[in-house]
């Protein structure tokens, strides 16, 4: 499955509105979780999972994602099983939260659901009922099965804002990026993408990044760029390291901990110029994407990536696939030639 949200419209009921704690067992064994190295991935690499052992730890940061007035999406990744917990409140609450000590643990509601390793231990939690045009701030954390604390391993709190209403008139700013570490010249080893910090001092309300957030025909070639990457993809697990790589850069994980992002895919997160579903390498290049980042798709079309987004009422933004449904770059010319296809045309016009 590709999509594994947590509707807690339906199954929560809150004690205190203000703050919600969802706990996710990640109901696997934790034995036998390792496998063989992944073809094309260099053992040792910290970008292997089979090369470290897997303890649960929050591994690639956290990631606010799709926030509209009412709702948002937290993506995180443990490096193992784990039970997760995310807790969130509205800045103002989680202050006064904090300063209230036990009163916290009475106000909440525990939620569980079963996550599988066939997501590669990554999740995309809703956030619902939220109030238009307020901060709010989470923070996750993880329990072995054997209910042990685990230390994280990246940056495991995060905060975001969420839009106001539409027909609220306010001001917006927004920032956009795309093509994220190709020809060669990929993550710095100390800071990774150190442009993600210059972003995040202008504290845009949102973030749109439009695609190539890898480089899966490409390598990285390590020195001078961190190790990690020096392969091409074709296989999911391939294409997942190349993500795993991306969200292991420490300036990116403080940016996405802070500024929420709309994400949308381009040619290289498969292959260079691949045109719809002609490609066989698209379904995997789809898959590990829609693990790797806080996408929200229908329930009834698991795949559709693009979207609207609205901020207030004179913000709106569609956010277009143009890789998906696009006819063959060879095929001629014409009015059956098409880049966003018939449904998606329609959608839009």
């Amino acid at each position: 499955m590709l999509r594994r949200d947590l509707d807690l419209k339906r199954n929560s009921r809150f004690t205190d509105p203000a703050i919600t704690l969802i706990s996710i067992g990640l109901l696997l064994s934790v034995v036998n979780c390792s496998s063989p190295s992944h073809p094309g991935v260099p053992p040792g690499s910290p970008f292997d999972t089979a090369s470290s052992s897997l303890t649960g730890a929050v591994s690639h940061g956290v990631a606010s994602g799709d926030v509209t007035s009412d709702a948002a999406l937290v993506w995180l990744r443990t490096d193992g099983p784990a039970q997760v917990e995310v807790r969130f409140a509205t800045v103002n609450d989680w202050e006064r939260f904090e300063s209230g000590g036990a009163q916290q643990q009475s106000s909440v509601k525990t939620e569980q659901v079963a996550t599988k390793k066939e997501q590669d231990f990554t999740l995309k939690v809703p956030l619902e009922g939220l109030i238009p045009a307020t901060r709010y701030r989470y923070d996750v954390r993880t329990i072995q099965l054997a209910q042990v604390s685990v230390p994280t391993t990246g940056i495991s709190q995060g905060e975001f804002m969420t839009a106001p209403s539409s027909g609220e008139s306010v001001p917006a700013t927004f920032l956009w990026s795309a093509d994220l570490g190709g020809q060669h010249r990929c993550r710095d080893e100390q800071n990774g993408y150190k442009i993600f910090d210059l972003m995040r001092v202008q504290k845009p309300d949102f973030t749109i990044l439009l695609g190539d957030l890898i480089y899966a025909d490409d390598t990285c070639p390590s020195p001078p760029n961190a190790p990690g990457s020096e392969f091409t993809a074709s296989t999911l697990n391939q294409y997942r390291a190349k993500h795993r790589y991306q969200h292991g850069s420490p300036a990116l994980q403080r940016f996405l901990s802070s500024v929420p992002i709309w994400t949308i895919w381009d040619d290289h997160d498969v292959r260079n110029n691949f045109s719809g579903r002609h490609d066989p390498q698209m379904p995997v290049g789809r898959q590990a994407l829609l693990e790797y980042w806080p996408i929200r798709t229908p329930p009834n079309d698991p795949t559709r990536l693009y979207r609207q987004l609205r901020y207030g009422a004179d913000v709106e933004i569609f956010i277009l696939d143009t890789r998906q449904y696009r006819s063959r770059n060879a095929d001629l010319d014409g009015p059956n030639k098409t880049m966003l296809g018939e449904t998606q045309l329609a959608w839009l016009l």
